[in-house]
């Protein structure tokens, strides 16, 4: 955990971000892919997670994957699945590792980019490794002039063997640890504000707060106002800012893995820094099992008139 400087939210109000369009190098697959890009792509596997609008209209040999297959139940969505229901959720899908995946959500603004992000972490922790993102989603893929088809594509189911990987995984052992003193690693908490000022909290959380000694990087920073995320050069420049440089492990985490999804795909898969994790059950599964909380309120009140010169 870190130690010497106080919790802190950071703000990168300031910050010019400029070259949002996520372009993937030359022939690479992901993580992160322009709509003219899927068109030049030679026959990747399309889920569409969307929870709605499949039927009003998709890509075509899109299928329909929902975002709810791959998410916990009610009382905490951001638990993992089993792993042999999630295995028998990929082979119905048609999920194989030798087929490059794109997943497509709707695009909306930048809190339902962590569907996709999560979506991504759960393939690659699978074994999945040609893996892309559609940036800015359905949306932009509308945007662009691109056809959409109505007519269903029914998967062609895949005999997928999977192991779950716990390299991008902190568990709930791990975070108490690093809570604890007994492991170095920076927690970041990818909620906005009010979240992590304990002003607000999700309904399945037993109390709110964050975890003692974590930082705040609201998940909006990666984006530019739109709900496209930025690509790997303005990843390594915020990621730079924010005095992260893979030399300590750094554990994402928001309510239940949604928004900490998108903190975990900026620095892991586009900043490129080796020892990032993601707390899939975040602070409703940590509160749920009486972890310790820390309150921080008025702290974005306190930055705002420090920035302004205000006493």
């Amino acid at each position: 955990m870190q130690t010497g400087h106080p919790m802190k939210t950071i703000l990168l109000s300031a910050i010019t971000l400029a070259g949002w369009a996520g372009m993937a190098a030359a022939n690479d697959f992901g993580p992160l892919l322009a709509p003219a890009q899927v068109q030049e792509a030679t026959a990747p596997l399309i889920l569409d997670i969307r929870e709605e609008g499949f039927d009003k209209g998709h890509i075509e040999g899109a299928v329909s994957a929902p975002y709810s297959l791959f998410r916990g139940p009610a009382s905490n969505p951001g638990e993992l699945i089993p792993e042999d229901k999630l295995e028998a959720t990929l082979r119905d899908l048609g999920v194989t590792y030798e087929r490059p995946t794109l997943i497509v959500h709707q695009g909306k603004d930048d809190s339902d980019f962590g569907a996709a992000a999560r979506v991504y972490w759960t393939l690659k922790s699978s074994g999945v490794s040609q893996i892309a993102i559609l940036n800015g989603g359905m949306n932009a893929w509308r945007d662009a002039g691109l056809a959409v088809t109505t007519q269903a594509t029914a998967p062609q189911p895949s005999d997928i063997d999977i192991t779950f990987s716990d390299q991008w995984l902190a568990t709930e052992e791990d975070v108490n640890a690093v809570v604890g003193g007994e492991k170095t690693a920076t927690l970041v908490d990818a909620r906005p504000p009010a979240f992590f000022e304990g002003k607000q909290a999700h309904p399945s959380a037993d109390r709110p707060g964050t975890l003692p000694g974590a930082e705040n990087v609201p998940h909006s920073v990666w984006f530019d106002g739109t709900p496209r995320i930025g690509d790997a050069t303005n990843a390594k420049e915020i990621a730079a800012r924010l005095g992260l440089n893979g030399q300590e492990e750094v554990v994402s985490f928001c309510n239940t893995g949604h928004w900490a999804s998108t903190e975990w795909f900026a620095l892991s898969e586009l900043a490129g820094l080796p020892n990032v994790k993601l707390y899939p059950e975040s602070v409703v599964g940590y509160s749920h099992n009486g972890g310790e909380m820390a309150n921080v309120p008025g702290l974005m009140d306190n930055l705002l008139r420090q920035i302004r010169g205000v006493n």
